[in-house]
């Protein structure tokens, strides 16, 4: 009996689980655009919240990704509030559609998925025929747990104890949360509930109380998830539990009313079970809503502290959306601005200490460069962990390309580092440059500032007319290095300057044109097309 209950319990997870992978495939970017509407009001979060679960089958997988939402700093604690409530309404559709008929074409679900997977020549055939496939497991791993519990008629210590549940209702709220937090899914709980009413194990009387235990048990994924996390995430993740626990809370003073009502909305034992889920998690929702506010300050005094800067930690990057690719590709490329922003400070710290002889503007170079190559290494690796996802060949293609874009970000960063070294040997070797040599090194590193500043304009809007720009500037700079070296040969040629104010003065210029370069890689990634010329980087 056991055997066939944990195998029916993997099958029905694996089906759940094949389910999800097709429907997010389907979705696409639109989970991504879905995310964005929610930053509009809280009720649009719930709804964005139930679509999502309603995609990915889980609460946990859900709440697990706005954890890792609230940490990359996509989403605001007062914002995840509302997606965390839609999740617990969303993850309640597995539950409504298990208590449907559907043995007799189970058997056809799984023949006509792996026609679809084996023999399908498009990729929207064979998502459907995932679709369908996990459709098809999904029922199957049900009917091989409902199977599994008919022996347990015959056992009388289990149908006492299903009677003492009756009696006792904390007994069956922990009984709930212990096994969701075990199995780490609350929709396969309430599916291994359902089995059991279908064979007349449990009464609903027993039911509700191991239901509401399943919710707060659900929420374990998410505490577990925000290990590691910044201060904000772990307040979401408590949001989560609290929201399920005054839940519970107020349906167990309610549970005899709440027991009638289930009683009349059907009598079919499944399809109780589904509905009390449903019933649950949706007037959970419409209670608390209103309270979100509450809900925020109360896990904000709940936790208290403020969440530490680390300049060398990820902002907006977390392994916990991952999942959601569309979404993780947008982040990276914020991520990206964020290093490419601190590399450009960089710059103009290093040529100030060029132009001022400042050494504390050198020390915080050779400070920033550090976090600028630590960025590269994780953001790196981040890229590398997205590429291994289920992709479309698009994102593929633009995940690919930014491989090479952090690359150019961290150059600029060397060259910025180069610049401070040199600005370093001036200040030590007291080199003075002549009032012309300043002016064009001003003039110059304009240009390449304005190059940067475009090119990452580019590629965080997209937009390819500023692609254009930016090799423009790029052709300018190109310009000014040829005319300020025939500048300074002749500045040395009329003894205007010394020979060691020469090297470094084209050291610099040669280092703030290789600068521009890679500004012309990073813009290149939006419109290849509108690059002229290939600079060598």
């Amino acid at each position: 009996m056991i055997v066939n209950l944990f195998a029916g319990l993997a099958i029905f997870l694996y089906g759940m689980n094949v389910m999800s992978d097709a429907l997010q495939k389907a979705a696409g970017n639109r989970m991504k655009n879905l995310l964005e509407i929610l930053t509009r009001n809280r009720v649009l979060a719930v709804l964005v919240g139930t679509v999502i679960t309603a995609i990915i089958q889980s609460s946990s997988a859900t709440t697990v990704m706005v954890v890792g939402l609230v940490n990359a700093g996509i989403m605001k604690l007062s914002q995840a509030v509302g997606v965390i409530m839609g999740a617990n309404i969303g993850t309640t559709m597995t539950a409504q559609l298990i208590a449907f008929k559907f043995n007799d074409i189970v058997p056809f679900a799984l023949i006509i998925g792996a026609i679809l997977i084996l023999f399908g020549k498009k990729k929207t055939h064979k998502q459907l025929g995932e679709l369908v496939l996990g459709f098809g497991l999904l029922f199957m791993g049900m009917n091989y747990m409902s199977d599994a519990m008919k022996p347990l008629r015959e056992v009388p210590e289990f149908t006492q104890f299903m009677v003492d549940l009756q009696h006792n209702p904390i007994l069956g709220v922990f009984a709930g949360f212990l096994l969701t937090a075990i199995v780490q899914s609350s929709s396969a709980t309430i599916g291994i509930l359902q089995a059991l009413a279908s064979q007349g194990l449990v009464p609903i009387e027993a039911a509700l109380p191991i239901l509401f235990g399943d919710n707060i048990g659900t929420c374990i994924t998410a505490i577990l998830a925000s290990i590691g996390t910044n201060l904000t995430a772990k307040r979401a993740a408590l949001i989560h539990l609290t929201f399920n626990v005054i839940g519970t809370i107020v349906f167990l003073i309610i549970l005899g009313p709440v027991t009638e009502i289930i009683k009349l909305l059907s009598l079919d034992p499944v399809r109780q079970i589904a509905n009390a889920h449903t019933l649950f998690n949706v007037t959970n929702t419409i209670v608390q809503l209103p309270f979100a506010a509450i809900l925020v300050t109360f896990v904000t005094k709940a936790l208290p502290g403020k969440v530490e800067e680390d300049p060398t930690k990820l902002v907006y990057l977390d392994e916990r959306i991952l999942e959601t690719p569309s979404v993780a590709v947008v982040q990276i490329i914020k991520e990206i601005i964020r290093m490419a922003d601190i590399a450009r400070a960089n710059m103009k710290k290093a040529i100030d200490a060029i132009l001022n002889g400042d050494e504390k503007l050198i020390e915080e170079v050779y400070a920033d460069e550090k976090a600028i190559n630590a960025l590269e290494r994780k953001i790196t690796e981040y890229l590398l962990a997205v590429s291994h996802q289920a992709i479309s060949p698009q994102q593929s293609k633009r995940v690919a390309a930014l491989f090479n874009t952090v690359h150019d970000v961290e150059r600029i960063g060397d060259h910025a580092e180069n610049l401070a070294e040199l600005a370093q040997f001036k200040i030590d070797n007291k080199i003075v440059f002549s009032k012309t040599a300043v002016k064009e090194l001003k003039e110059i590193f304009s240009v390449v500032d304005k190059a940067i500043e475009t090119a990452l304009y580019a590629l965080q809007h997209d937009d390819k007319e500023k692609v254009a720009e930016v090799d423009r500037y790029e052709n300018k700079v190109d310009e000014l290095r040829d005319i300020l070296r025939e500048s300074h040969i002749k500045r040395l040629n009329n003894n205007e300057c010394n020979i060691n104010a020469g090297v470094i003065f084209l050291d610099i210029v040669t280092n703030l044109e290789r600068i521009a370069d890679h500004g012309v890689n990073i813009a290149g990634i939006v419109s290849p097309s509108s690059i002229k010329h290939k600079p060598k980087a």
